[in-house]
């Protein structure tokens, strides 16, 4: 056994008590719900949650493909990036989006703290679904 790795137990069912290895893991960075909101109002200029405006609607964003909001006049870099949204293009994508997507219509120069971007995005999270009227 690796030095600095301790056998763990687990029950599983009829076995009874399984070793298995506790191996370090690295924990993304959780955000703020709470706090990714107050990030988000330097958003608000151009976008809403529940509606298009300058910017696209960004209610059910999670595994949305990038481009694609029906109705929305997108950038055709936008439209051609082949990005599906999720935390990991969301926090690349958010530090620069002028660097993640060359071309784009967002003229922001993006979150640069990774505290701020995982917050914002744990708040983008947290939006869930759009709301069907």
């Amino acid at each position: 056994m690796k030095k600095g790795v301790r056998p763990l137990f687990l029950l599983c069912g009829k076995w009874g008590l399984t070793p298995f290895l506790a191996l370090p893991l690295v924990a993304a960075a959780a955000g703020d719900p709470k706090a990714g909101e107050q990030v988000y109002s330097r958003c608000l200029a151009c976008h809403a949650i529940d509606y298009d405006r300058t910017g696209p609607r960004h209610c059910g964003l999670i595994g949305r493909k990038a481009g694609s909001v029906p109705g929305f006049q997108y950038s055709e870099a936008m439209k051609k990036s082949g990005i599906v949204w999720n935390t990991k293009t969301l926090d690349m994508f958010i530090k620069d989006p002028l660097k993640t997507v060359p071309g784009t219509a967002m003229g922001y120069d993006g979150v640069k703290d990774p505290k701020e971007r995982a917050d914002l995005i744990a708040y983008l999270v947290a939006a869930g679904p759009c709301k069907t009227k």
